[in-house]
Order: structure tokens, then C-alpha cells, then sequence
């Protein structure tokens, strides 16, 4: 009789032998299959839960991988499961999900529940390479070729890039990116990609400059290069053939610009303009991928059409997406202004993909031990991501304050202003829950000391005592940098936790007179307590309530070249700093955290970072989307950068309401506290420039209210409400609206807060979640869902009063602010006033709302108002404890469930469960229900019935 592959394994073990290719073993948690042939010697499957596959493909037999960063989960060695032994396969089956190997390459498929294949190998490359004179491997692994699949997550990015079906994305954390390795689908499935080098969705070919992969003529059709025409205070000053566009790094700004004209440093304060024409063609027909890397003024024109107008501050650029149609080598014609004030600019590009491969879900990393990641099938795509937690870490309760309003600029420069602005605005009786210190609070020479200016600062204890004297919290602001002539460096460095190179290079920063500088390294348990040690008596002890760890990608010297920096970022107990590139914020973090919980058990943390990696949530952490731009083109990118960040199972996201830096015709008289020795520009802004700038900060306002984390920040101009409105009573007035709308929704808002700890939920949805079966939100990148409930969609156009909207099939829904019924399956053009944003509300909705307070908790037993839209039943709850210590851990909480009946018009307010200390036994709840053409927002305090609730059930009949 022929003996299974199984058996024969088993046998050869049994005997003393090693398990030869063709075979396989059941281990406690799965199967190592040993494939008949392919670069994979040997294909690991364990079960981590019922749903959840690990897959592990080793080159050699024995190879010991290092523990995992992001996961925390063990493998389920309790999780029932078979194994069947076909002719060509072996499957792995569990309850909720099944595994399928293939004997002859090692190739795996995925089945959900129903036996239906969700997820099939197509590709796989593992090629040794050499880091740092040590073996790894360059890996790729390609799904589903040719899928119509939607798929969503991979962190937070600024490309307007909603469905990521047939996109590119650069995992490479960076100033405004986060990049997490996690991709959810609309067919409720999740890969959780286990690797923490760069790495890239989509295209595995990093993308180059154009010289690459096209032909390049120059304005005349001399091939060679683009005609490139510099122009200095409106002069012509040279014309020459560059073989690229090429000014991508600081280094090649001065490697690359002309040595006939003035450096760029030498040119500031002149007018400058660079300005590239010619035509590119290719021999490979189809949509070419390509990117404009810039900062400063750039405006793209391709075959006559413009493409891109955009800026960005000259210290931080990015890149731009954008496609081109090729026909076989038949010339596209290019044209390009750049107006540099220092900044950098280049373009890239990478030749079509097939169309199979394009709409696939591939993976790659630079650097790999091992192909290593994770399969998730749930039954919905919040399922999914509760798997991205169950592997990662699940999301704790934050503190209530936090979603309440933060005030915040760069930066309060005394404590005395930061003391001012809480108090003006309890003096004007404006919501607010968070005061913010940004850096540069110690001394000139003292990054990294955790001192702070004695001037300045001269009481900071005092200061913190005086925020919480008026009920509210403050944040400060701390960092992985230290300067080398500070103790904690030099305490650090001893120890062999500090990357020096940035310092023995001579590298100095924009502070004062330049002071060198570097990070530390945060990937050993000694390293991450001294750091917490070095800041515990000097920071903590004062009291702060919340911590803003920035510059967490981490930015150790800006716009290196890629070889450079990545010998800044190590070495690490890892190995070269390439092999850590992404995570950095995830120790960084853990470490923090760490400490704050062993020193503050029954406090809730709170920490606010520059980055995130996969599992940061565990860490207490929200993330907020860097140093963007005040441009329109960047608050549209915010809404599918929050909405992408969010599916990507973290919940707590913000974002730099107005954007963090503006142009320079928007910053006038008296900026505040942008810059050391900055106290004026000096001019004022031209009216139409004024006009602007305050809408533009308005409607960005407005989309703040409605995002996990509500908070006002950026440099040069004033961002406090009574100085960036200041004259405009319609704008403030709105501004002061949305102010108090947030905190009428807190009840709401706190109940979807505590569903992101106990049910894995998300604050910020993407259409497709609620709506997986209409087939017309997938792609939608300027609307979103705010709960279960709310759908916004907001202004993202200069003078715009109106535009279109989707109404998602599946509900109809409400105006909020005029009480008008939109079909579901329709698009109609809604108004949009200056005044408001568009926000809708599904029929059936049920949404417990309260009164305006000055802070979150100023009235616990403030009466509840149930906004109930008829149309569909509805249900919701009511989530409550303490906000602020850990007793919810120890069950101290309440919940209130609500459903309403539209049959019968009837709302049931079912019985209380729980409770906790400071719970009110009483209290009134009032039941409005709303139908077409009563606006919600008219008179959020009124009511149809009103009922004392006592903990016990309650039917309204309405």
C-alpha cells in the first residue's frame, strides 16, 4: 500500500531521519509541507486563531527567524483542525478558514468558510542578497492576478488613493506617510504582510528616474534629454540638456545643479524658475505609473493638458502620482515649471505592468528573512481587522478627553501664552478639552536634555497645575533626537544607544547657530528605560496628561539620499539600519508606554505619534498625518489618507487642521511663533490671499469635527479660534458651531470609541464597509463614514457652494442640516454653504446626543437627546464609564442599548448593564424623532417625549 506523504514523514522521523521534499508534517498548530520543488524549501501553516493563517516559507531547513516586532499572538494550539493529503496538495482546514499547499512548488490558496478560494498564489520570487555582509532575501508574492477585488489599509498616505486595486504604494515611513503592511479586501479577507524593510504594494520594481526606461528628446528632438531653461528674477540665465530631472535629494541639488550659475543656496531671496520641455516615448504601449517628487511651486503639463499644479514647503517633499497613455514610442510631450526656494524636485517612473499582475494583490520587501505573513477571513471587513488586532494588539480605551477639542500651533513659545489661550477660551465659553506644547520649550542647546527654558518656562509645574486648575489636559511634546552635547546623549552613547553617525559626520540642524544632533536607538529593552528613566523625573513627574512623540519615521537628517540615510538609522541589534526601516515608531513607542504603565497603573496613556507601524494601537497611540501643506489639493489627499489609515485597524487618526506649513502668501503681521528668530514677515497678505486662506482653514475645520481626533495645529499662523478668525464673524461663528456640534455628539462619538476596544471597531469607515454589495463606493475618495451613522462629505474646492454627493444603496438618508431625504443608489448635487459642511444620516440611525459643555465631562448627568430617523428599524447603544483610569478593564462601565421600530414608531430603551464609580443612577433621556424636512441640527435639544431612566427598560411610543 502507498503511504501518504504524511505518513512517510511521520515514519522517517520516527526512525531518526530528517523530512525529505514531497512530504508532509502535522505539527501541534498546522503543517510544514516540503515542496516537490521551488525556492521555498520548506512552507510553514499555522493556525493563530480559527480564521487566521500564519505562513512562514523558509529558503533552508532549520533557519531561525527573529521575533516578530508587530504581532503578539501566539500560535492556536488549541484551534481544531484537519489535514487532507490529496495527489498534488495538502489542506489545512479550521473552522473558519482552509489552507491549501501545493507538493509540487509550494504555492498555497485560501478558502473561506464555504470552501470558496478567496486568495491564490500567482507569483513568488525569493532571491538571496548580502546586507551588511550577513545572507537575506529579496522577496515577492503575488495574489489573485487579474481580481476585481477592492483592497484598502497599508497605513497613511497622501495620494488621494482610496481603492488600492491597480495602485502602487511605497511602504517607507517618511514625515507624512505611515506605512503599515496590513491590505483589507471588500470580499472580507486580510493579509498582514510580517516584515519590517521597505517595502512596496503593487509594482516590486522601485520606480527611477526617466531616463530608465524612456527615450527623452530634448525641445529641438535631439535625443539625449529634456531642454532645461533657469531663469533668475524673470532673466533667462541658462538653457542646457539634462539627461533627467533630477533634483531629488539635497545631494543632488548640489551634485547635479549648474555650475555656471550661483548655487541654491546663494540664489535665496531671488526670484528662481526652472522650467523643462521636450517629449519622452517608450517602445512598451499602455498607462505608464509615474511620480513628480517636489516641494516649492511646481505645475506639470503633459501633451498640453496640465496635470498637477501643486506646492509643498521646500524641507518636505513627496511624491505626486499621476499616469500617462503610451502609444508605441510615439512622443508624449512634456512640460514643467519649478520655482525652487530651496526646495527639491524629480521625476520618476516604471513601465506598465501586465494587466493580470496590475490588479493583483503582490507584496514585496527589500530585505526578509523568510516569506512571512499572515491570512485573515472574517464575514465582514470590521471582522477582518478585529484579525489584524487579535495578531497585533488590540486598541485601548483612550481617555474620553481626547476626543474632545485640542488647541494647538507651532508652538507656545512662554508658558505664560499657553496659560492665556485656555483661559480665553473658558472666558468665551468655547469647548475645549487639550492644550498642546510643541517643542523647543528647553534651552537653545538642549534638545534631548528634557529641561526647560528657565525664561520661558519658569514654572512648568505650575503650568501644568493651571491647565488642570481650569479642567483641562495638556499634552507636551517629546522626541528620539538629542543633542550630542547634552547628558542624556552622552549617558545613551556610552551605552551603545545612540546612532552616532549623523554626528561624527558633522551634520548640523536649523536651530540657532546648528547644533549636531542624532536619534536613539530604540530596539533593546536597556535602551527604550534609560530613555523613559532620562524623561521620568524631569516630564513626567510635572503631571502631563498625554505625550506627542514626533518625528517618529525617524527624520534623522531630511532629504538624504536613500544609501545615506539608511546608515543614519543604524546599526540596531538587527543588523544594518534597512533591515528596521519601518518600525521605529512601534518601539519607540512601546517603550514609552511601558514605563507610563508600570508607573501609572490606573491612568489611562495617551501618546500621539509622527508614524505608525503594525500593532502601534497596542501602544496607546493615535497618529496624525505630518507636516502637510495648506493647500486645497492636501486637504482632499486627508480624506482617503484618514479613511486607508483607519482600514488599516487604527482607529485613532488626526490630522493638522488648515495643514501644518503655508505658503508665503499667506503668512502676514504678527505669525506668532513659527521660527526661532521669526516674529514677522513683515508685508500683509493681499485680500484675495486673506479671503483664502480663512475658507480654506474653515473647511478644514469643519472636516475636523468630524475626525477620530479633533485638533488644531500648524506653524506660522495663529491657529487659536479668536486669532485665526479675528474680524470675520462668519467664520468664527461657524468655526465656534462645529465647535459645539462635536460636543453635542460626544455621547455618540465616546460610544464609537469604546467599540474600536470591545469590538474591534473603526471611527472612520470607508463606504465600502457598511455598503460592501454596492459596487459604486469602492472607489469614492472624498466621502466617508463617521460611525455607523454619519456620512460626510466635505468641501474641498476654493469657492465651491455646492457639490455632488453619493448616497450609498442599502438606506436612504437625511440631510443634517435641512432634513432632506436622498434616495440610496442616487448622486445628486447638494448644497454646500461656506457656513457648513455636507453631513447625512441613514434612515434607521439611532444617535444619543447631549448638551454643549466646556469640557467632556463637565456634566455626567447631563440629559441624553435619542436622534431616532425614521425610514428602518435602527439599534444603537450608549457607552459610559470613568474616561479617565483603567476600570473599565476591570468591567467598570455601563451600557444603555436603544432599537427603534419604524413599523410602530416605537423606541425601546432597554436595561442599563454595568456600572461604575460616579455613574449617575438617573437621569432624563428625550426621544426626537426626525423625518423629511425637520433639519437636526435646528434644535438638537428638542424632543418628542421625554423619560426619567432609571437603569431599567423604558418603551416610547411615538
Amino acid at each position: 500500500m502507498q503511504l501518504t506523504r504524511i505518513a512517510a514523514a511521520a515514519l522517517l522521523l520516527a526512525a531518526g531521519g530528517h523530512a525529505l521534499a514531497g512530504t508532509v508534517q502535522k505539527t501541534a498548530a498546522g503543517i510544514d509541507v516540503r515542496p516537490d520543488t521551488g525556492p521555498a524549501k520548506l512552507v510553514r501553516l499555522e493556525l493563530m486563531a480559527d480564521n487566521i493563517v500564519h505562513v512562514v516559507k523558509l529558503d533552508q531547513e532549520g533557519k531561525q527567524l527573529t521575533p516578530s516586532l508587530m504581532t503578539v499572538a501566539k500560535p492556536c494550539n488549541s484551534c481544531a483542525f484537519t489535514v487532507a493529503d490529496g495527489k498534488d496538495a495538502v489542506t489545512l482546514k479550521a473552522q473558519r478558514i482552509s489552507a491549501q499547499v501545493s507538493l509540487k512548488d509550494g504555492q498555497v490558496r485560501f478558502f473561506d468558510a464555504a470552501g470558496k478560494a478567496f486568495l491564490t498564489q500567482a507569483a513568488e520570487t525569493i532571491t538571496p542578497i548580502q546586507v551588511g555582509g550577513k545572507p537575506y532575501l529579496a522577496i515577492k508574492e503575488g495574489f489573485n492576478y487579474g481580481t476585481k477585488d477592492a483592497f484598502y489599509g497599508l497605513g497613511q498616505h497622501q495620494n488621494a488613493q482610496m481603492n488600492y486595486n491597480g495602485e502602487d504604494v511605497l511602504l517607507q515611513q517618511h514625515n507624512m506617510i505611515a506605512s503599515v503592511p496590513f491590505v483589507v479586501s471588500d470580499k472580507n479577507y486580510g493579509l498582514l504582510w510580517d516584515q519590517n524593510s521597505i517595502t512596496r504594494f503593487g509594482d516590486s520594481k522601485p520606480y527611477a528616474w526617466l531616463s530608465r526606461d524612456l527615450k527623452l528628446t530634448d525641445e529641438q528632438g535631439k535625443p539625449g534629454g529634456l531642454t532645461a531653461r533657469y531663469y533668475i528674477d524673470g532673466k533667462l540665465a541658462l538653457t542646457r540638456q539634462e539627461k533627467d530631472i533630477a533634483y531629488q535629494f539635497l545631494k543632488d541639488v548640489e551634485e547635479f545643479w549648474p555650475k555656471e550659475l550661483p548655487s541654491m543656496k546663494a540664489l535665496g531671496g531671488k526670484d528662481v524658475k526652472v522650467v523643462w520641455d521636450g517629449a519622452m516615448a517608450s517602445p512598451k504601449a499602455g498607462v505608464h505609473k509615474m511620480q513628480l517628487y517636489a516641494s516649492d511651486y511646481a505645475t506639470l503639463t503633459v501633451d498640453g493638458k496640465q496635470v498637477m499644479d501643486v506646492w509643498r514647503q521646500g524641507w518636505n517633499p513627496w511624491y505626486h502620482n499621476f499616469e500617462v497613455k503610451f502609444a508605441a514610442n510615439k512622443p508624449v510631450k512634456l512640460h514643467l515649471e519649478w520655482k525652487p526656494s530651496g526646495g527639491m524636485i524629480a521625476m520618476t517612473h516604471n513601465d506598465p505592468l501586465s494587466a493580470p499582475e496590475r490588479h493583483s494583490l503582490t507584496m514585496s520587501s527589500e530585505i526578509a528573512e523568510a516569506v512571512n505573513y499572515y491570512v485573515i477571513s472574517g464575514d465582514s471587513m470590521d471582522n477582518v481587522i478585529g484579525g489584524y488586532r487579535t495578531l497585533t494588539g488590540q486598541q485601548p480605551m483612550m481617555p474620553k478627553w481626547a476626543y474632545g477639542f485640542w488647541q494647538s500651533r507651532q508652538r507656545y513659545e512662554t508658558q505664560q501664552q499657553l496659560l492665556d489661550t485656555v483661559s480665553e477660551y473658558r472666558k468665551r465659553g468655547w469647548p475645549l478639552d487639550n492644550i498642546v506644547q510643541d517643542w523647543f520649550y528647553w534651552p537653545e542647546d538642549g534638545w534631548g536634555s528634557h529641561d526647560f527654558d528657565k525664561v520661558r518656562f519658569p514654572d512648568p509645574k505650575g503650568m501644568v497645575d493651571a491647565v488642570h486648575k481650569q479642567h483641562a489636559h495638556i499634552m507636551i511634546s517629546i522626541w528620539g533626537k538629542f543633542y550630542a552635547n547634552t547628558d542624556n546623549y552622552k549617558e545613551l552613547a556610552a551605552k551603545g544607544h545612540m546612532w552616532t553617525k549623523n554626528v561624527e559626520d558633522g551634520a548640523l540642524d536649523w536651530v540657532g547657530k546648528g547644533y549636531k544632533n542624532s536619534h536613539y536607538d530604540p530596539y533593546t529593552q536597556e535602551a527604550r528605560d534609560i530613555y523613559y528613566r532620562q524623561m521620568k523625573d524631569k516630564l513626567v513627574a510635572k503631571g502631563f496628561d498625554a505625550w506627542w512623540m514626533d518625528n517618529t519615521e525617524p527624520d534623522v537628517l531630511s532629504n538624504s539620499r536613500l544609501e545615506d540615510f539608511k546608515k543614519l538609522i543604524g546599526p540596531t541589534v538587527y543588523g544594518p539600519g534597512e533591515i528596521t526601516f519601518n518600525p521605529y515608531s512601534l518601539v519607540h513607542s512601546g517603550g514609552m508606554v511601558e514605563g507610563l504603565r508600570r508607573d501609572q497603573p490606573d491612568k489611562r496613556q495617551f501618546i500621539l505619534s509622527r508614524s505608525g507601524f503594525a500593532g502601534i494601537q497596542r501602544n496607546s497611540v493615535a497618529v496624525w498625518s505630518g507636516d502637510t501643506a495648506g493647500r486645497w489639493n492636501n486637504l482632499y489627499d486627508q480624506i482617503a489618507s484618514g479613511v486607508n489609515f483607519s482600514m488599516s485597524g487604527i482607529p485613532n487618526w488626526t490630522h493638522d487642521i488648515g495643514g501644518y506649513a503655508q505658503e508665503n502668501r499667506f503668512q502676514y503681521g504678527d505669525v506668532g511663533s513659527a521660527q526661532e528668530n521669526r516674529t514677522t514677515t513683515g508685508g500683509q497678505a493681499k485680500p484675495e490671499d486673506m479671503k483664502e486662506w480663512r475658507e480654506l482653514n474653515l473647511r478644514w475645520f469643519q472636516f475636523g469635527a468630524f475626525s477620530p481626533l479633533f485638533r488644531s495645529h500648524g506653524e506660522v499662523v495663529k491657529r487659536e479660534i479668536y486669532n485665526i478668525a479675528a474680524g470675520d464673524d462668519a467664520m468664527r461663528d461657524s468655526m465656534v458651531g462645529y465647535l459645539k456640534l462635536r460636543y453635542r455628539l460626544m455621547p455618540y462619538i465616546y460610544s464609537l470609541a469604546a467599540d474600536t476596544h470591545y469590538a474591534n471597531g473603526t471611527m472612520m469607515r470607508g463606504l465600502v464597509m457598511d455598503f460592501p454589495q454596492d459596487d459604486k463606493v469602492k472607489d469614492i475618495k472624498d466621502q466617508y463614514l463617521f460611525g455607523h451613522a454619519l456620512m460626510v462629505a466635505p468641501v474641498t474646492s476654493y469657492g465651491a457652494r455646492e457639490r455632488t454627493v453619493y448616497f450609498p444603496a442599502g438606506a436612504d438618508w437625511y440631510d443634517f442640516d435641512t432634513g432632506k431625504r436622498y434616495a440610496g443608489g442616487t448622486s445628486a448635487k447638494v448644497d454646500a454653504p461656506l457656513n457648513r459642511i455636507p453631513v447625512f444620516v441613514r434612515t434607521g440611525a439611532v444617535i444619543p446626543t447631549g448638551p454643549v459643555m466646556q469640557y467632556v465631562d463637565e456634566k455626567p448627568d447631563a440629559p441624553i437627546v435619542l436622534q431616532v430617523y425614521a425610514g428602518a428599524n435602527g439599534q444603537a447603544s450608549l457607552y459610559e464609564d470613568d474616561g479617565v483610569t483603567n476600570a473599565y478593564e476591570r468591567g467598570e462601565f455601563s451600557r444603555i442599548p436603544f432599537s427603534y421600530d419604524d413599523k410602530t414608531g416605537t423606541v425601546t430603551i432597554g436595561a442599563r448593564s454595568g456600572q461604575y464609580k460616579g455613574m449617575p443612577q438617573t437621569r432624563q433621556i428625550k426621544v426626537r424623532v426626525l423625518r423629511a424636512g425637520v433639519a437636526t441640527s435646528a434644535d438638537m435639544d428638542a424632543a418628542d417625549k421625554t423619560v426619567t431612566y432609571d437603569g431599567k427598560p423604558v418603551t416610547v411610543k411615538l
